[in-house]
């Protein structure tokens, strides 16, 4: 394990931005690594909305461990949004986490925004990164900044603030989602000493602009998820409507089978496109 999150921590530090995408379940995050996406991250909106249950309200700790069970035995290195760590209490949360790094789990994401849209006291989150940092030393740990998220008021002072914070409590990176504006990105990498996070946005810029504003690491949050959502309903609603459905770049039934079993599928049998 020590070789894998070695291995995680020197992507942030490559010459292209890392790009992070989130998975939500097996079917996804395999269908990810078998296009050849080494490291994948879950996205917490995906795994609550997946479960019935709302993000961001502590309520997904079971579904978010029996994934993480679920996406070990994968080929990649896998980072855990495990949202502000189902608890307050930080040997609590440092408990949890050390059963996810146990499965393999290489880094974490941890936030600092509420459910009722205000922020957490950066001490409390501090206090919960240093207990994660204790329990498991190598992993990483994404402390998320939820300033520019929840619309804070002059959100850099306070970025800055809660990123020295974390910092000084053991975060390994900085993720602050939010902004994709390319000169604000610029200040903080700049004044941040440890790899930031950006989140990707549909019409932002690029991974090399990010890159350019010295972004180590991109993730596509619930985009993935949400595509997939559309894409299905847009499908169900021109079969309703009549149209004539064929998708380009749709895996066969015999292809996801084989995503499920963990191999390459071989070529298709009778009855295997039902």
């Amino acid at each position: 394990m020590t070789d894998r999150r070695a291995e995680f921590r020197a992507l942030h530090h490559g010459g292209r931005p890392l790009l992070l995408p989130n998975a939500w379940d097996h079917a996804s995050a395999a269908a990810l690594a078998a296009r050849g996406h080494r490291a994948i991250g879950t996205t917490s909106l995906g795994v609550a909305a997946t479960a019935g249950r709302p993000d961001g309200v502590a309520a997904t700790a079971v579904e978010t461990l029996a994934l993480t069970r679920r996406l070990a035995r994968l080929p990649v290195l896998l980072s855990v949004d495990v949202e502000a760590g189902f608890g307050d209490d930080p040997a609590a949360v440092a408990g949890y986490v050390a059963e996810l790094a146990g499965l393999g789990v290489v880094g974490i994401n941890l936030e600092d925004g509420r459910a009722d849209g205000t922020l957490a006291d950066p001490g409390c989150v501090a206090d919960r990164v240093a207990a994660v940092k204790a329990a498991v030393p190598d992993l990483f740990v994404n402390a998320r900044v939820d300033t520019w998220w929840l619309g804070t008021p002059d959100p850099l002072p306070q970025t800055l603030a809660r990123a020295r914070a974390y910092r000084a409590a053991g975060a390994d990176g900085i993720f602050v989602p939010g902004t994709v504006d390319l000169a604000t990105l610029r200040v903080l990498t700049e004044r941040i000493d440890a790899p930031l996070n950006a989140l990707y946005q549909p019409g932002g810029p690029t991974l090399d602009e990010l890159g350019g504003a010295g972004v180590a690491r991109v993730s596509t949050g619930s985009l993935l998820f949400r595509a997939a959502l559309a894409a299905a309903v847009a499908a169900a609603d021109a079969v309703r409507a009549g149209a004539v459905v064929a998708p380009s770049g749709l895996p066969s039934y015999a292809e996801v089978q084989g995503l499920a079993a963990g191999r390459r599928p071989g070529p298709p049998q009778a009855g295997q496109f039902s």
